[in-house]
C-alpha cells in the first residue's frame, strides 16, 4: 500500500490504533488458573451430589413417618378366638359374685343397719325346676344374715344359704332359677396332670373386678395345707388342695378352676399371701368337694362320724406329765390324749377312759389330732366299726366301737 493510501485510511479512523503490549507473565498463569477451575468444578459437583442425597433422604423419612402415622390411626377389627376364649365364653356366666350382708350396730346411736361384710365368688352347678344351686366357700358366707348374688351381666338376686362346712370350707347357696341360663359341668380332679392348663374365674378384690379370668397350670396335686380353724394358734386340720400358678386373690374365693374341656375341677379357696411367696394359688379338688356339696344340698350339713371324746396332742403335754400322769413308755412320743369322755357316746360304750393315749385307729398310725381327724372323716362313715389302740397306765390296749354322728370327736 502506498503512502497516500495509508494516510487516507488513517484519516478516516477516529482514533489511531494502539499496538498491544506483551505481558511477560501471561504465559506462566495459565496452569494455576486451570487447576483452580477444576477444583471449583469438583466442589460444585460434590455439593450438588450431597444436596441431592440429603433431599432424597429427607423425602424418604417424611414418607415413612407419614406412612407410620397413617398406620397408627388405622383400625382393623379382627375376631381372634382361642381355646381359652372359647372355654371362657362357655362357662363365664356360671360364675357369680356373692355379697355377705350382716347387721351392724352404730356405737353412738345404738341403731342397727345392714351393710356388706365381705364378698366372694360362687359357681352355678345345678338348675332344677325353679331353683338353682351355687357352690362357694364357707368363709364367704360365714355369719351372713343376707346373701346377694350378682350375675355377670349385673343382675342381682337374693340368695339363701342351704348349708356350709367349716372343715372343707364349702357352702351351698340356693337362688331363683329365673336368670340362670348356664351351669358348669363337673370334671375329674384326680385325672389332672402337672403342667395342665387351667383357668381361674372369679371376682378378685370385689365386684369391681367381676368375672376376672386368669390362666395358669396345675403346679401340684395332693398338697396338704395346715389350717388353724378356731384361731387358737394350733393346727386343727390339713386341707387337701390343688396348687396352681393362675392368680387367685381375695375375692376369688369360691370361684371356679376350670380345665380346658370347660369342666369344673376345683373351687378356688385361698392364696398364700406371705411377702416372699408369689404364684401359689390353691383350690379344693372337685373330687373332694362333690360329696360335701351333695350332703349340704340334701341335709344342710355334713354328718360325720364321732367317737365322743375331747382330745389333745401328746406333744403339747409336758414330759413330766407324760411320765407321771399318763405313765407312758419313753418310746411313745406321738399320739393324742383323751381329756374328756362324752356321756352316752361310742367311747363310753367301748370303755375309753380319760388320759388314754390313742396311737392307732384300725391299721392307721395316729401321730396327732390332724391325722386322727383325716382318717375318721375321710375313711369312715357313721355306723362303721372302729378299732382303737391306746396306752393306759403304761399298758397297750385294743378297744372296739361303733361310730355315731355328733359334733365332737
Amino acid at each position: 500500500m502506498d503512502d497516500e493510501r495509508r494516510e487516507e485510511i488513517e484519516r478516516q479512523q477516529p482514533f489511531p490504533p494502539v499496538e498491544p503490549k506483551r505481558n511477560p507473565k501471561r504465559r506462566g498463569s495459565f496452569w494455576p488458573g486451570l487447576l483452580g477451575a477444576l477444583l471449583g468444578g469438583l466442589i460444585v459437583f460434590l455439593t450438588m451430589m450431597y444436596a441431592g442425597g440429603s433431599s432424597h433422604e429427607d423425602t424418604t423419612r417424611i414418607e415413612k413417618k407419614e406412612s407410620k402415622t397413617a398406620s397408627e390411626h388405622a383400625q382393623v377389627s379382627i375376631d381372634i378366638s382361642s381355646e381359652v376364649t372359647d372355654v371362657v365364653d362357655d362357662v363365664a356366666n356360671a360364675v357369680v359374685g356373692i355379697t355377705n350382708i350382716q347387721t351392724v350396730q352404730d356405737f353412738w346411736s345404738s341403731t342397727t343397719s345392714t351393710q356388706e361384710a365381705g364378698s366372694g365368688s360362687g359357681v352355678l352347678y345345678k338348675k332344677e325346676g325353679d331353683k338353682a344351686y351355687i357352690v362357694t366357700n364357707h368363709h364367704v358366707v360365714e355369719n351372713s344374715e343376707q346373701l346377694e348374688v350378682s350375675f355377670d351381666d349385673g343382675t342381682k338376686v337374693e340368695g339363701k344359704l342351704i348349708g356350709s362346712d367349716l372343715w372343707t370350707d364349702l357352702a351351698v347357696v340356693e337362688i331363683d332359677a329365673e336368670h340362670v341360663d348356664t351351669v358348669v359341668e363337673f370334671g375329674d380332679s384326680d385325672a389332672l396332670k402337672r403342667g395342665e392348663t387351667v383357668i381361674a374365674i372369679g371376682n378378685p378384690l370385689g365386684l369391681g373386678f367381676a368375672g376376672s379370668v386368669t390362666v395358669g397350670v396345675i403346679s401340684g396335686k395332693d398338697r396338704s395345707i395346715p389350717m388353724d380353724l378356731n384361731k387358737d394358734g394350733h393346727i386343727d386340720w390339713q386341707a387337701d388342695v390343688l396348687q396352681t400358678d393362675a392368680a387367685i386373690n381375695p375375692g376369688n374365693s369360691g370361684g371356679a378352676l376350670i380345665n380346658m374341656a370347660g369342666q369344673l375341677i376345683g373351687i378356688n379357696s385361698m392364696k398364700i399371701s406371705e411377702a416372699t411367696v408369689e404364684g401359689i394359688g390353691l383350690a379344693i379338688p372337685i373330687n373332694i368337694a362333690l360329696p360335701i356339696i351333695e350332703h349340704l344340698e340334701e341335709t344342710g350339713q355334713v354328718n360325720r362320724p364321732t367317737m365322743g371324746v375331747s382330745l389333745l396332742d401328746l406333744r403339747q403335754i409336758p414330759i413330766q406329765q407324760q411320765q407321771q400322769t399318763l405313765n407312758l413308755p419313753k418310746e411313745v412320743t406321738d399320739g393324742v390324749v383323751v381329756t374328756d369322755v362324752i356321756p352316752n357316746s361310742s367311747a363310753v360304750e367301748a370303755g375309753v377312759k380319760k388320759y388314754d393315749t390313742i396311737v392307732q385307729l384300725d391299721d392307721e398310725i395316729v401321730t396327732d389330732m390332724v391325722s386322727l381327724r383325716k382318717y375318721l372323716y375321710n375313711k369312715k362313715e357313721i355306723g362303721d366299726p372302729l378299732k382303737i389302740t391306746v396306752y393306759r397306765d403304761g399298758k397297750k390296749l385294743d378297744l372296739e366301737m361303733v361310730l355315731k354322728d355328733g359334733n365332737t370327736f
